[in-house]
């Protein structure tokens, strides 16, 4: 394996792994695949050049923290962790306009994506960073409004986050699938291109010493850092 195709590494012991994925990587073989081949995965097992258990998924598109286990006993403890919400997940999130409230949780039922209709309960809970306002125009306005926020997963459902967003008609910019195409096509146009989800933290007990772990993933990405850059002005004040 070449460096380049290394996933940077977080935090690592004896018995778990904590790893910062690129966005446009898929986690793992699937029915979403559609003939690739490159998996986070595959990487990992020749990277750590032993078995790996992952802990939990990332959308392709979403950067950021991964949780993997090395044997099936961590794993285990760890799934279960995860089935009973013992594992905090925080996310960066760029949307399209100004939500009213600083803090507020969307409950919303969602489905479990394609073949699975069934809708079950589904929170989020969302923090507002910081706001800007662009010289673009969009629906008859003469600036576009956007804000950075804090997405911070309750339930785990398919997609949860970026469709939660859209509930909200605040779309997660970059999203081509639950997204509104206008905004990301003003921002393709300052080359951006990618979609502004940020797995940032994970915060979990360690399942061998029992202390509290708390893991953040920089954001690394000249697209990422270029949308961030746009707020550096409100998160400064």
């Amino acid at each position: 394996m070449t460096e380049s195709t290394e996933l940077p590494v977080i935090y690592r012991d004896d018995c778990l792994a904590v790893v910062n994925k690129p966005a446009g990587l898929m986690v793992h073989d699937s029915a979403l695949a559609r003939g690739e081949t490159d998996f986070a995965a595959d990487r990992l097992r020749e990277q750590f050049g032993k078995p790996i258990f992952l802990i939990h998924r990332l959308d392709r598109a979403t950067s950021g923290c991964l949780l993997l286990a090395f044997d099936r006993e961590t794993a285990s403890t760890l799934g279960k962790a995860v089935m009973a919400g013992g594992i905090e997940k925080d996310y960066l999130a760029v949307c399209r306009g100004w939500p009213t409230e600083q803090m507020f949780t969307v409950d919303h039922p969602l489905d479990g994506g394609p073949g699975k209709p069934l809708k079950k309960p589904a929170q989020t809970a969302f923090a507002v960073l910081a706001r800007c306002e662009l010289d673009l125009p969009s629906a008859g306005f003469a600036t576009s409004r956007y804000a950075l926020l804090r997405a911070s997963p309750i339930t785990g459902r398919f997609r949860q986050i970026r469709r939660h967003l859209k509930h909200l008609s605040h779309h997660l910019i970059g999203d081509t699938s639950h997204g509104d195409g206008r905004h990301n096509r003003q921002f393709r146009m300052l080359g951006i291109h990618r979609m502004l989800l940020h797995a940032q933290r994970l915060g979990f007990v360690h399942p061998q010493s029992g202390i509290p772990m708390s893991i953040e993933a920089p954001v690394t990405d000249a697209e990422f850092c270029k949308a961030l850059a746009l707020f550096e002005r409100s998160l400064a004040g």
